[in-house]
């Protein structure tokens, strides 16, 4: 990198370790190797380092060392909402602000940090009012605007637990979520504006209240773009308007420190989405920690504006989460609210390089599909503006393709920036965090992720459970991490968390995607290892589509195939098997996208659906995903086809043979 820029956040934390602790490391694997080895010292050594402020000590960073059940820093209290308004004095004082936002109509709006305290105050206050207190969980029907930042803050001020889908998804996808965590306080829109087309949503929130009768009240965050007002809601505005001697004082609660944040949703490929339980502690750690790679830091300044973090994403997407944690060191966090490649009528993937010239953003986020399609659209970032702010690229979401990454660095080459630095991760909802991330010191090579995170002892397994190098193979994590989740909300003794999760290699995490470490200890991850949706970084099951295809009167069975793999196209396919004499026309394909499309999301519509004379199961009547899903990305039949094993061992020859006939177009 340019000498310009300070020292890394990693190179500062390493030099602490020296003059405060004597810790000193040759190299990078040598401090990643302490840090899952020693994580009693390396825990405590974040929380040290970052100043963690609680008003009681702690007996031990990690009191229980097992998964799952590890406990952490028992005995000590914290907020993640008072982590972050600790540097809003400082901020402010710098002349940064908090908030800058923009939406498709081009409408900006910059939100100072006193501003920020003084809304979050307020809607705390306001559900304070309605009753909510800690452990009480508010659904939120939000756009990525400030003010899902300043419920979600108000929400963690007051201990209660935060649960967050965005306007894209179906109702069906929605109400599958929040019925679970039973939540006291709805909190929606109801209208957006998405990919150049306004769009009620009011019938929408009456759909979700009258599907969620643990709800107390609704505050509605009245749009523009709505045909109708929710009967009996309440305003939004009204909420962040709240003034008084309560909001004035007002201070966030200290609460223990697993005590739930939010709930976040990442389905498995049987029964409804998992609602995933992390607490403020552990996400507040594992982001410190995460922090340390992303390099994202106040200090960071173009024209004395400070770092402007943006990542692109929708409120359905746990990088929502990982955009607002930019707060917590005080930086500006930069949100866009709306479509990132304009309209659908007139495709335009300069959106987004326009937004972040305008506002000067220094770290540019978005998932790998994203820079994919602006290499497909020929896209020239010298005809965006001037983004020689961005210092650094973030991805994530799905294996970011070689020729991709030199795509962009080309491009930056063009407007001046001949050295920028490719920030590419992989982790996940299930833990809010990061495994594989970058190191702004270590060399780059196109495709891969530069090393290991600090804390996360991620290694590749073959399927008898040994750890391979330069191999492919199951991505595990063989140490306890504080973000991991506490618990599924309503699973009872934990018997769904330990078969998500534990269930191939008992005591030690799977996470479900193909990884390979370098001999160098760069990663490369190659697509999901299980049969859960992943488009463009957003998690399905599969279950979730069965119920909505299989609900139509034409379909009596059918099955879906996420083909993610390094280096091609995501490509979801799927197959259905129809009623006696019917055939699959395009009147019942355009259906059967339009009840995917309306029940779940747009993202989850297949490229293609095909009709399938019988669908492949196992002996105990499972659908054979996995299996079908190896042999679609080119495993060899015989290594992945068991016919022993299966119900209906003839039904596999149809799908051979149209194995076969996709390898014979090419695809």
């Amino acid at each position: 990198m340019p000498a310009a820029f300070p020292k890394p956040q990693l190179r500062l934390y390493q030099e602490w370790l020296g003059t405060q602790l004597g810790l000193h490391f040759k190299n990078y694997h040598d401090l990643w190797l302490w840090s899952v080895t020693d994580l009693e010292a390396f825990w405590r050594s974040i929380w040290a380092y970052d100043a963690i402020e609680s008003p009681t000590p702690f007996e031990a960073a990690l009191c229980v060392d097992r998964m799952p059940g590890a406990v952490w820093f028992k005995g000590a209290q914290v907020n993640y909402a008072r982590h972050v308004f600790r540097h809003a004095n400082a901020a402010h004082a710098a002349g940064q602000l908090a908030i800058v936002s923009e939406n498709e109509l081009g409408e900006v709006r910059e939100m100072t940090w006193p501003e920020l305290k003084r809304q979050v105050a307020a809607v705390a206050v306001t559900l304070r009012r309605l009753g909510v207190g800690r452990g009480d969980r508010i659904a939120a029907y939000l756009p990525n605007g400030p003010e899902a930042v300043v419920a979600f803050l108000a929400c963690a001020s007051l201990g209660a637990i935060w649960s967050l889908c965005a306007p894209d998804m179906g109702a069906q996808a929605i109400t599958d979520r929040f019925r679970q965590i039973q939540p006291k306080i709805l909190i929606a829109v109801d209208g957006i504006h998405y990919a150049g087309k306004p769009s009620d949503r009011s019938a929408m929130v009456m759909q979700l209240q009258a599907a969620l009768p643990t709800l107390r009240a609704s505050l509605v965050l009245e749009s523009p773009h709505a045909l109708r007002r929710v009967p009996g809601a309440l305003k939004f505005s009204d909420a962040i308007s709240l003034t008084g001697h309560e909001v004035d004082v007002f201070e966030p609660e200290w609460v223990p420190f697993d005590h739930p944040l939010w709930v976040l949703y990442s389905s498995g490929t049987t029964g409804l989405p998992k609602p995933i339980v992390q607490g403020h502690g552990g996400v507040l750690l594992t982001t410190m920690a995460s922090g340390k790679h992303t390099d994202i830091a106040a200090s960071y300044a173009k024209e004395k504006l400070g770092e402007r973090y943006h990542w692109f994403t929708s409120t359905g997407w746990v990088m929502w989460n990982g955009q607002i944690s930019g707060l917590l060191g005080g930086t500006t966090i930069c949100l866009y609210d709306g479509s990132p490649f304009g309209s659908k009528d007139h495709p335009d993937w300069s959106v987004l390089w326009r937004f972040a010239a305008r506002h000067k953003v220094t770290f540019f986020g978005a998932g790998a599909a994203f820079y994919g399609n602006c290499m497909k659209a020929s896209l020239r970032l010298s005809s965006c503006g001037d983004l020689s702010a961005i210092r650094a690229i973030g991805t994530t979401g799905s294996p970011l393709p070689e020729e991709v990454q030199n795509w962009g660095t080309r491009e930056f080459e063009a407007i001046g920036t001949p050295q920028i630095w490719w920030c590419n991760i992989s982790g996940g909802t299930d833990l809010s965090g990061t495994f594989c991330t970058g190191n702004r010191e270590l060399a780059q090579t196109p495709g891969q992720m530069q090393c290991r995170q600090l804390g996360a002892a991620v290694e590749a397994w073959s399927e008898h459970g040994l750890s391979v190098v330069d191999e492919v193979g199951e991505l595990v994590c063989v140490r306890p991490i504080p973000g991991m989740p506490l618990y599924f909300w309503g699973d009872q003794d934990d018997l769904r968390y330990r078969s998500s999760y534990f269930d191939m290699f008992p005591g030690i995490w799977r996470h479900g995607d193909w990884i390979k470490v370098t001999p160098s200890g760069s990663c490369v991850i190659y697509g999901r290892s299980d049969a859960t949706i992943n488009r463009h970084g957003v998690r399905m099951g599969t279950s979730e589509i069965y119920a909505v295809v299989e609900e139509l009167a034409e379909v009596t069975d059918s099955l879906v195939l996420d083909l993610e793999y390094l280096g091609r196209d995501s490509r979801l396919l799927l197959f259905v098997v129809l009623r006696a004499g019917m055939v699959l026309d395009d009147v019942l394909e355009s259906k059967i996208a339009a009840a995917i499309r309306r029940n779940l999301s747009p993202r989850f519509v297949p490229d293609e659906i095909t009709q399938a004379p019988e669908i492949p199961r196992t002996l105990s009547g499972k659908k054979q995903e996995v299996p079908l899903k190896k042999l679609f990305l080119g495993q060899p039949p015989e290594k992945v086809i068991n016919r022993e094993v299966m119900a209906n061992p003839q039904s596999i020859d149809w799908f051979l043979a149209e194995f076969s006939r996709a390898v014979s177009r090419g695809r």
